[in-house]
């Protein structure tokens, strides 16, 4: 259906419509705080000219650095509820994604399951956070919501189509992927058939920049773990949560979603769940933490580095993306299960005297905006040079 939609309201547009901007910068939707969104601001720093386009924009919702772009929506963005809560728009993006114009000469696309498929004029380099994870990891996505309720059964009801369209807008057109880690590029060869090549997104966090103490958080540096998720199920924040409950520990956690409320409300007197935090405060929180806790199933998992670039080691899952992003031991340790159990017993063994901070912040140093971009601008000059041989 959605394909088929989308190939006929191609046809109605124009066939001599030609490109009319050098690049643009495509992204699924601009309605959160996360990895993906921060490496589309890290794309608006290289290319400041370049308008980004978007299904979904609400400036409130995600980085305030966004205001400074020229960012064009589809006609969904008219709807204020789906701006808020983009995951109610999942019945309408194929269409709306497949009939988003972009008339660029190149175009840059950040894609974790939609921008990929956007009506893109002209060569266009694909930068794939994951191929959709409600498709394709649909019980790890929902997490301990896969066995049922209402948003597994609609998403049941949608996956043949929606899957079917995912296909299609990466069969329709060549256009080279790249992974941003290990993980992802094992999952497009399996999914999509495609090698890609690794690029590891960058962290942009600035140490020396100033920073502000988070409003009811009064703890003294050093003597709490941090979280920074999205609160979807599949980030297991409630687990660690659980794993603090009735100890000594202490746990800060910064992020928003559908979870946002309940883990507040649920949370206990040694846990901080907190919200809407400018980059001054996250650097504070950073700075003063005694490490970083990444117990979830992460494309990339940007925290870490965010983390040493404050030379704080992180306990995390050994899974996904971090095993690009840490050494075990050195910039920090494994877990085998986000169990509650399992992270009480890592927090009972974390010792900070383990670690040295300098080798920790020169680790993340290799991760920088910098490089990224080097890589990046490598990948479309190559892009062009093949577009001028045909």
């Amino acid at each position: 259906m959605y394909t088929t939609l989308t190939r006929i309201g191609r046809a109605l547009r124009s066939s001599s419509s030609r490109p009319t901007i050098p690049l643009a910068i495509a992204h699924d939707y601009l309605t959160q705080r996360g990895g993906a969104e921060r490496v589309v601001l890290a794309l608006h720093r290289a290319f400041p000219e370049a308008p980004i386009y978007t299904t979904l924009y609400d400036p409130d919702s995600t980085y305030p650095e966004f205001r400074d772009a020229r960012i064009i929506t589809s006609p969904l963005n008219r709807i204020p509820a789906l701006r808020q809560r983009h995951r109610w728009a999942l019945p309408f993006l194929p269409l709306a994604a497949g009939l988003l114009r972009v008339p660029a000469e190149t175009t840059v696309v950040s894609s974790s399951g939609w921008a990929h498929g956007f009506d893109i004029d002209g060569r266009s380099l694909v930068y794939c956070h994951s191929p959709a994870r409600w498709l394709y990891l649909s019980d790890q996505y929902l997490g301990d919501k896969a066995s049922g309720g209402i948003t597994a059964a609609v998403l049941a009801a949608l996956r043949p189509s929606l899957t079917r369209w995912d296909r299609w807008s990466v069969g329709q057109r060549s256009q080279p992927y790249i992974a941003n880690s290990t993980v992802v590029r094992r999952r497009i060869a399996a999914v999509y058939g495609v090698d890609a090549p690794i690029v590891f997104p960058p962290h942009s966090v600035d140490r020396h920049a100033p920073q502000s103490p988070i409003d009811g958080v009064r703890w003294a540096s050093g003597t709490y773990f941090l979280v920074v998720s999205r609160l979807l199920p599949y980030k297991n924040v409630h687990h660690a949560i659980e794993a603090v409950r009735g100890t000594s520990h202490r746990l800060l956690v910064i992020g928003a979603g559908p979870l946002a409320r309940t883990l507040r409300d649920k949370a206990p007197v040694n846990v901080r769940v907190v919200g809407g935090l400018d980059d001054a405060q996250m650097r504070w929180a950073y700075e003063n933490c005694a490490a970083v806790l990444a117990v979830s199933y992460e494309d990339f998992g940007i925290t870490p580095l965010e983390g040493a670039a404050f030379g704080k080691p992180t306990i995390a899952l050994q899974a996904g993306g971090f095993l690009d992003t840490i050494r075990p031991g050195r910039t920090g340790a494994f877990i085998d299960n986000p169990r509650a159990e399992d992270i009480r017993d890592a927090l009972d063994a974390f010792r900070p005297t383990d670690y040295d901070a300098e080798e920790i912040r020169t680790h993340a140093e290799g991760f920088a905006h910098e490089r990224f971009v080097r890589e990046i601008k490598g990948h479309l000059a190559r892009l062009a040079d093949g577009a001028g041989e045909e």
